[in-house]
């Protein structure tokens, strides 16, 4: 499980990275504002990326969820018992596969329309987030056999 939770975290950590950026004000993978908004959120008529704080946030969540998969494979170790970073590796697996099946239905879409948010979330974001929840549920599943 070494390698999965060594991918993970890379994969996790520099969208973290990413995450720091725009809160930042960066612009990438747009040209301006409005157009890294509607690359990146894709919800309908959006013109303005987040603020720093959400940005920021989703950062730190995503970073933490990187040190889990560390944690999870016995890479780094936390002071927290096997069944609690179990609990929550499954948690982090039900989220990501959650937002990635939530990808590919009929009410994100309505949700989050602009283009290219809507093509790229069908061929990189959910797939993406789908990955890195059937990794966190084969972290979770080894740490609930043990």
């Amino acid at each position: 499980m070494i390698p999965v939770a060594v991918l993970l975290a890379f994969v996790l950590t520099g969208l973290a990275a990413i995450h720091v950026y725009w809160a930042m004000g960066g612009v990438w993978p747009g040209t301006d504002e409005k157009s890294c908004a509607r690359a990146i959120a894709g919800f309908k008529g959006i013109d303005r990326m987040p603020g720093p704080g959400p940005s920021f946030f989703v950062a730190a969540i995503l970073f933490a969820t990187a040190v889990l998969a560390l944690v999870s494979a016995g890479i780094v170790a936390l002071p927290l018992t096997d069944t609690i970073v179990s609990f929550a590796a499954f948690a982090a697996a039900l989220v990501f596969l959650g937002r990635g099946i939530a990808g590919f239905t009929p009410a994100w879409r309505r949700l989050t329309p602009e283009m290219p948010f809507a093509s790229n979330d069908r061929r990189w974001y959910s797939p993406l987030c789908l990955l890195v929840g059937a990794g966190f549920t084969l972290l979770a599943s080894q740490g609930f056999a043990t």
